[in-house]
């Protein structure tokens, strides 16, 4: 066997790479960003919600 064909056999990257199939991948960008910033204050104002949430709709004898 030739040193062209051990070389060409070598650097073949697999089935995928002979039959001149490709992955590429592409850049895509998200559909909304949210901040950290804004994670903090919504999680706050829900936590403040459900509080007073429980002061307002207390049921009696519970």
């Amino acid at each position: 066997m030739s040193s062209r064909r051990r070389r060409r056999r070598r650097e073949a990257g697999g089935p995928m790479a002979a039959a001149g199939l490709v992955r590429f991948f592409e850049e895509t960008e998200a559909p909304f960003v949210i901040s950290p910033k804004m994670v903090i204050i919504v999680s706050f104002m829900f936590i403040g919600v459900v509080i007073l949430m429980n002061f307002l709709l207390r049921l009696p004898g519970g």
